[in-house]
């Protein structure tokens, strides 16, 4: 299964890494709000999200501006990627990340919504249903090289009642560390 635009998005309920914003367990039930929800899948050790992380920060300031929702999850296999286990979730978390960080440990959300890179983002509406799914830009490595802002066009578009000019982008990254 894999969530496409158009299609509606289950809920889920996972551990929180990030603690001092939203508690110990999040929904999306709870992050999603009226404006709609960004949900991100990413991980620690990953270079495209590493170089990415100033520019994921200001996508979820300014979802919180448009009152938007924006959470990520990490569905990274923690055994093999000791990096991406539940305690490096936290010690990032601690370093300032301004959105819930949520641990997929049996992979079963990255299976449903069929995420497939680090960092992918989908873009739900009020209603949980997917309007956008992909990349932030064409260029997670380099910031300085990006000509394309696709989630924050996105993002915008949501937040005037319209769809966005593109709906689908190919997210570029690594690939999930399935167990």
């Amino acid at each position: 299964m894999s969530y496409e635009p158009g299609d509606i998005a289950e809920g889920f309920e996972l551990k929180n890494a990030n603690e001092s914003i939203g508690g110990e367990m999040v929904t999306l039930d709870s992050v999603l709000t009226q404006s709609g929800a960004v949900v991100l899948f990413e991980c620690n050790h990953c270079p495209y999200v590493v170089a990415s992380v100033d520019r994921i920060n200001r996508a979820a300031e300014k979802a919180n501006q448009l009152g938007m929702g924006f959470v990520s999850i990490n569905s990274n296999d923690p055994v093999k990627y000791k990096d991406d286990d539940f305690s490096n979730m936290k010690k990032r978390a601690e370093k300032g990340m301004p959105y819930a960080y949520l641990h997929d440990d049996t992979q079963e959300i990255a299976n449903k919504w069929g995420a497939e890179r680090t960092p992918e983002f989908y873009l739900l509406d009020g209603q949980g249903k997917v309007v956008y799914r992909g990349r932030l830009d064409n260029s997670p490595r380099d910031p300085t090289m990006a000509t394309t802002s696709e989630l924050v066009d996105a993002m915008d578009s949501l937040s005037m009642g319209e769809g966005p000019v593109i709906a689908r982008t190919q997210s570029i990254g690594c690939s999930i560390k399935w167990k």
